[in-house]
């Protein structure tokens, strides 16, 4: 997952599913947000949860959230002095890039669940986009119609043979890609041989 800014990564895979990154003036409000922060590591560690905290004076905040967007960390926690004060925290997630300010008051589980959606979020996004993908054809005329109009997979019958996997190619250069792993068997004709088949596959042309 991308886009114009960076990797977008799902929380499940990503090395650090929340980085913090304090904002400071001065050496006491950078002692005193440091404290604050180190607290928030151990209960996100605590959880479970693979949190970085970005103690490096040598970069900028403004430097550093486009830094870790390019790296496509799914939540990004922003503390200042104000935010002690106010006993909050801003909160950022990487795949809408929406902020909001978080009370610390339950502040694990709100991290925790934001990651949850942030799963749920992308998980559905891209299977939105693959289904949106997929065209069903029932004849091999249709399916040399989509192969010229549209791209992504074609889901069609196949009789099962390497032979017709291979005439198919020949024809068109496309291939099956993929066989489902929870198919549902439904009865039907190859496209090609018009022979009987129980499941459809996907084809795909290479590109």
């Amino acid at each position: 997952h991308s886009d114009d800014e960076g990797l977008v990564i799902p929380p499940r895979i990503a090395p650090f599913q929340v980085v913090i990154v304090p904002i400071y003036k001065g050496p006491e409000q950078n002692i005193l947000i440091n404290e604050k922060a180190a607290e928030l590591v151990q209960q996100l560690k605590a959880a479970g949860i693979r949190v970085k905290f970005d103690d490096n004076d040598n970069n900028r905040p403004g430097w550093k959230f486009a830094e870790y967007e390019k790296k496509g960390v799914p939540v990004r926690v922003a503390i200042g002095a104000r935010d002690v004060e106010n006993n909050t925290v801003e909160v950022a997630r990487r795949d809408t890039r929406e902020k909001q300010s978080v009370s610390l008051d339950g502040f694990t589980t709100t991290i925790s669940d934001l990651l949850n959606d942030i799963q749920q979020s992308m998980f559905n996004k891209a299977l939105a986009h693959r289904d949106a993908h997929i065209t069903r054809v029932d004849s091999w005329e249709e399916f040399q119609s989509v192969l010229k109009e549209k791209t992504g997979f074609i889901s069609a019958h196949w009789d099962g043979t390497a032979e017709t996997e291979d005439k198919i190619k020949e024809l068109t250069k496309a291939t099956i890609r993929c066989i489902p792993l929870d198919n549902p068997q439904e009865e039907g004709k190859c496209i090609f041989t018009g022979k009987p088949s129980k499941e459809r596959v996907l084809f795909a042309q290479a590109y």
